[in-house]
């Protein structure tokens, strides 16, 4: 009924930048907070980034003045806008979405597959 699907992952060197996207689609009535969290191989998963319905953001403080995470409502899409990629940022990035649903009054958080982001030293 919801999916998210990111995309925009991939190999950079230490330095470098991606941007990272997530689509969320089905029937949605309405999209709340969204965010980017991330895991790295034998670690728990890890809050990145987060974004309200009107645009206030919060991260997390290894990506400050790095990573910027904004939306286009329009498109269900949340973003996340990565510069100055370090080794330590290597992880599988998850984008989540609160979606309520034309079915429901409910919230309920869906979350993507996944996204790979290597960045070699």
């Amino acid at each position: 009924q919801v999916q998210l699907v990111e995309s925009g992952g991939g190999l950079v060197q230490a330095g470098g930048s991606l941007r990272l996207s997530c689509e969320a689609s089905g029937r949605i009535f309405s999209i709340n907070g969204m965010g980017w969290y991330r895991q790295a191989p034998g670690k728990q998963r890890d809050l990145v980034a987060t974004i309200t319905s009107t645009g206030s953001t919060n991260y997390e403080d290894s990506v400050k003045g790095r990573f910027t995470i904004f939306r286009d409502n329009a498109k269900n899409t949340v973003y996340l806008q990565m510069n100055n990629l370090k080794p330590e940022d290597t992880a599988v990035y998850y984008c989540y979405a609160e979606v309520q649903r034309y079915t429901t009054i409910r919230v309920t958080t869906h979350w993507g597959r996944g996204t790979q982001v290597t960045v070699s030293s």
